[in-house]
């Protein structure tokens, strides 16, 4: 992670036109976390306190049912992607779901009263909250329409879209909870797809 510096202030660049002088202001608040596989980033019931961004790794939020003990899964966040419970994050509220590494990973990661204090401070933060607030309302949002408006083949398709290698990083098993079908079902769509 020597490269952290650079990996951060690329990324702000890119997602909210941070100037190099915004982009110090904020560089001491950010931390390096090394996260093992099935190890968390956030527990179900927890505040989440921490807006992280995924250097390498894959990471899965999902809810757990006590009630039929399956986990749900909701989002996968990989590389170049912020990864937080947003709702809990804003509200300082526990959060609803379980945030895993599902293979070795690395993070960068910033605490909600730091983000804070830079939002106070510097109107070009603020910009990038709302450009976070932003982005975490769009994926809410598409996840609801994918779930209206696609089948389960096209909703498959847009996850390879968004993460292209996820088949060869994660069990199946995990990708047909987040599409809401069986493995059988999962491995005829794949089946279709290469013809």
């Amino acid at each position: 992670m020597n490269d952290k510096n650079e990996i951060i202030a690329q990324h702000l660049r890119n997602f909210a036109s941070l100037t190099d002088k915004d982009i110090a202001q904020g560089q001491q608040f950010w931390k390096p976390r090394s996260i093992k596989k099935g190890d968390f980033f956030n527990m179900q019931m927890m505040v989440c306190n921490d807006l992280g961004l995924v250097v390498k790794g894959i990471f899965r939020i999902y809810y757990h049912d006590p009630k039929t003990d399956t986990d749900k899964n909701l989002f996968f966040f990989s590389e170049n992607q912020f990864v937080v419970s947003f709702r809990s994050f804003i509200s300082q509220n526990p959060c609803w779901y379980y945030i895993e590494a599902m293979e070795d990973s690395e993070i960068v990661f910033i605490s909600y009263k730091d983000l804070n204090g830079l939002y106070d401070t510097n109107a070009n933060w603020a910009k990038f909250g709302r450009l976070l607030a932003e982005l975490f309302f769009a994926y809410a949002q598409t996840r609801t329409e994918e779930f209206v408006f696609f089948s389960h083949e096209e909703r498959y398709l847009r996850l390879l879209e968004e993460h292209p290698n996820i088949i060869e990083r994660i069990p199946s098993y995990h990708i047909s909870s987040f599409l809401g079908i069986t493995n059988p079902s999962l491995s005829r769509i794949r089946k279709r797809i290469k013809k």
